[in-house]
């Protein structure tokens, strides 16, 4: 396994299989050679792997504006260091939010595992009530899974956050799944700690461990966003709890990245074969 991190853009922008030129996340290859502009008034969709703070409602009281994101959790150049154990990214600090970020990529050694350690610092200002949330981009699948927990508060196991569903969704026990729409955004969240994106010739399972208090968007633990044409690609989202973060606090989220190859001829029976 390999990862391709891009500080100038802020991104974890590729994760494949050694030697491989194409791999599971999705890059934006109209935007090839671009950086960020000195002061976005528009979102520049590169792709990969990103933090932002959750909830997303909570952006106009801070910041003043709903859209683009925060200018320092999405538009501003990382500080790296490389470690032998992977690679440590920086945020400046968020004038809006007073928080810092700082995110710590690692490839397991013996496995094909990658984990990032996301961590906001709250530096200076009043207090934010908010969560660490982080967004993978990743390229158009057969398949998208989501392992629900035993017990779910959303009656279908799920809630729609926005007015359109994913494509074919059905459940089916414990197991959520779901295809890209082609013609319109959609996105459902629920209380799963995985996710499974099946492509092709592999797949990438993401898992966060579960801890207890109140989450974004009404309990969402997890999310998935579907992109319509021509933007073919899905985004695997995950959550930690609300935090009121006050000057000197720090909160932190890790998610594990597992990448697969696939052994079964439909991604149904690759997913259960996972997920047992």
């Amino acid at each position: 396994m390999e990862a391709i991190v891009v500080p100038s853009i802020g991104r974890v922008m590729q994760l494949r299989r050694a030697g491989q030129t194409d791999g599971m996340f999705w890059e934006n290859r109209a935007l090839y050679g671009q950086l960020h502009d000195a002061a976005p008034s528009e979102w520049i969709n590169f792709g990969g792997d990103k933090c932002w703070p959750a909830p997303q409602s909570g952006w106009p009281e801070r910041q003043g504006r709903a859209w683009p994101p925060p200018a320092a959790f999405d538009a501003r150049p990382l500080q790296a260091v490389v470690a032998d154990s992977g690679v440590t990214l920086a945020s400046p600090l968020d004038p809006d939010y007073g928080i810092a970020f700082v995110r710590r990529v690692e490839l397991d050694p013996r496995a094909p595992i990658m984990r990032i350690r996301t961590e906001f610092h709250k530096i200076l200002g009043a207090p934010v009530r908010v969560a660490v949330w982080t967004i993978t981009q990743m390229r158009d699948p057969e398949r998208i899974f989501v392992l629900l927990p035993e017990t779910t508060k959303f009656a279908q196991g799920y809630v729609r956050l926005i007015k359109t569903e994913p494509a074919d969704l059905r459940t089916e026990g414990r197991m959520l799944s779901l295809s890209r729409n082609p013609r319109a955004d959609a996105k459902i969240g629920t209380e799963a700690n995985s996710l499974l994106w099946v492509g092709p010739s592999a797949a990438v399972r993401i898992d966060i461990e579960h801890a207890p208090g109140e989450y974004p968007d009404g309990g969402c633990v997890t999310e998935v966003y579907t992109s319509p044409d021509p933007l073919p690609y899905v985004e695997l989202e995950t959550m930690s709890p609300l935090a009121d973060m006050r000057a000197g606090d720090c909160i932190t989220h890790t998610t594990v990245y597992t990448l697969m190859p696939r052994s079964a001829v439909d991604p149904e029976s690759e997913a259960r074969k996972i997920f047992r």
